[in-house]
């Protein structure tokens, strides 16, 4: 009597070949595909493209600009549309009021938000979820359903053509943003680290200087850098308080290249390129803090 006998099963991945299985181990894993990089690279090319057209715009003489067929590339580079820029009336005037208004806006805003903050995240009150309730309903509230409520109340206190108006205006819509984001950050500190610095003997500002602070700190740097973006490209406001020409921000300062005769693309761009540089510049400043900071953990070895 003959009997049969039957191989032994074996798993199906054993029948794949080495490289099989990594590239099979590396598309289980989650890794990132061919179509999700490419969507990137799309996604990325999408939102720089407006940024290198007003850069490439600001660099072509007139001819160029107005041509029915775009030039990706510049063919004469010429810098007559910085000097006719720089050379407009109150354009250094113009960068000293946005840098008051905006540094202003920021310092008082971070040391009003970062209060609150430590308020809403630490302390137990009566009302504190209306608070926060509060903050997120005026952030919901369109900038422009705030104009004419905030004209009026400054035309009151006549601060309508002010830089402190125009602060105080500015601190309407950046405080809110301010102590929702330094909340977050605030909350995300343990308790117990101050509690444990208490018992071995600080006292609660010493605890907040040498546990909270240095930990929250990445959060003020982003935060401010957030702000600083906020305050400096703000326009509307700007443009319904101050009417004085010597006392208008570098964005109202914009719309003068825009006239009954047309917009002067050139020099707009131009101009543009310049007012974005201080965001760069200031970003730039405090990148090096935020990354440093965020990297920092509470326990060091």
């Amino acid at each position: 009597m003959r009997t049969s006998t039957t191989a032994p099963t074996t798993p199906a991945g054993s029948a794949l070949g080495p490289a099989r299985r990594r590239r099979r181990r590396r598309r289980l894993s989650g890794g990132p595909s061919t179509v999700a990089t490419v969507a990137g690279l799309l996604v990325a090319a999408v939102m720089a493209f407006p940024v290198y057209w007003m850069v490439l715009t600001a660099f072509k003489p007139g001819v160029d600009i107005l041509t029915y067929s775009p030039r990706f590339l510049p063919t004469s580079p010429t810098l007559a549309n910085f000097r006719d820029a720089l050379g407009r009336p109150n354009f250094w005037s113009s960068v000293g009021n946005s840098l008051v208004v905006t540094l202003a806006t920021v310092a008082i805003s971070l040391l009003v938000a970062f209060l609150a903050a430590l308020a809403v995240a630490r302390l137990p009150f009566h009302g504190r979820s209306g608070y926060i309730v509060m903050i997120i309903f005026v952030q919901m509230i369109p900038l422009t359903a705030m104009i004419i409520p905030l004209y009026l109340l400054l035309n009151n206190a006549g601060q309508t053509d002010s830089l402190i108006g125009v602060v105080v205006t500015y601190l309407a819509f950046v405080l809110p943003f301010t102590i929702w984001t330094l909340r977050g950050f605030v909350a995300n500190v343990p308790a117990d680290l101050e509690e444990a610095a208490m018992v071995d003997g600080c006292t609660r500002v010493e605890a907040f200087r040498r546990i909270v602070f240095p930990l929250v700190a990445p959060g003020l740097v982003a935060t401010s850098v957030y702000a600083f973006i906020q305050a400096w490209n703000e326009y509307i406001l700007a443009y319904v308080m101050l009417s004085s020409p010597e006392k208008q921000t570098v964005t109202v300062w914009l719309a003068s290249f825009t006239t009954q005769k047309g917009t002067e693309w050139g020099p707009l761009m131009a101009a543009s390129c310049l007012t974005a540089l201080p965001v760069v510049a200031f970003f730039l400043m405090l990148q090096g803090r935020m990354a440093s900071g965020l990297t920092a953990g509470a326990v060091k070895g």
